[in-house]
């Protein structure tokens, strides 16, 4: 059990008087059976109203709209978490079971890939042969350690538009390539996945009360008879420095932020802070 504090904040620039936007931020963590926030705010500045509301994927959302000229705006979200790591409680879905039309009903949003998580020819053939070899947890977990092999993690290399297949291309990308080029390869071979995003404290052997630099993240879950979180950008299954904001098909259901400004972005600066406190 990990007690996590997180202070994300993301400060817009704009290059003239913005005089007004709509946005909605996802920066508030999940409450999970691993997972309870102890505490939890938003602070935005400036903001003419704001509401929150929890959408079709079960995230927490804050909206918010600024209808006065402004050359910035600054989002605080501060969470306190409590993190255990996840505990395999089922037997494991075989290739019979994920294949019937029970598990195709119930699961069929995460076996349906988009453009963004469309697999590359050759990745989806890796995954295929992997499957004509292995059970559907142990092809799952071979496609994630492909692809950490393969792929360079550069920031900067990709954008939040980024298709999987690009990245895959370029054989580099960020986090959320990584979980969009696993979750195109599970669906292709018919294991429902989920895009996962929330945040990663880096520094497993940091001391209590120690603050670094952490990262606002993206991970992976797939269902073979019960969901398993793992972490293909790091090559390990998720733990209890991993805190779940939300989780949808794809990066687009579940940004960190989101919206419509009326004017030119100059500069966004984005920091995460995260302290282990107990």
């Amino acid at each position: 059990m990990t007690t996590l504090r997180i202070e994300h904040r993301t400060h817009f620039r704009y290059a003239s008087d913005v005089t007004s936007s709509y946005n909605e931020a996802r920066v508030t963590p999940a409450w999970l059976p691993r997972q309870r926030v102890l505490d939890a705010a938003v602070d935005i500045s400036p903001v003419t109203w704001r509401s929150s509301y929890r959408d079709y994927w079960e995230c927490d959302v804050t909206t918010f709209e600024v209808l006065q000229p402004h050359r910035a705006l600054t989002v605080d979200a501060r969470s306190v978490v409590e993190v255990s790591t996840q505990v395999p409680r089922g037997e494991k879905a075989g290739w019979d079971a994920l294949q019937g039309p029970r598990f195709q009903d119930l699961l069929c949003e995460y076996l349906e890939n988009s453009d963004a998580t469309a697999p590359p020819e050759d990745l989806e053939q890796f995954a295929r042969e992997a499957s004509h070899k292995l059970g559907p947890e142990a092809t799952a977990r071979a496609v994630c350690e492909y692809l950490h092999s393969e792929v360079k993690y550069v920031p900067g290399a990709t954008t939040v538009h980024t298709a999987a297949a690009e990245a895959w291309g370029a054989r580099s990308g960020v986090c959320q390539d990584f979980a969009q080029l696993a979750l195109g390869a599970l669906r292709s071979v018919g294991i429902p996945a989920r895009y996962v995003s929330g945040y990663l404290h880096p520094k497993r052997d940091a001391e209590i009360g120690e603050t670094v630099a952490g990262e606002s993240h993206a991970w992976v879950e797939w269902w073979t008879g019960e969901w398993t979180g793992f972490d293909p950008t790091n090559d390990r299954e998720v733990g209890d420095h991993h805190v779940i904001v939300g989780r949808g098909r794809e990066y687009r259901d579940v940004p960190p932020l989101s919206g419509v400004v009326a004017g030119t972005t100059e500069n966004l600066d984005v920091t995460v802070k995260v302290t282990q406190i107990a």
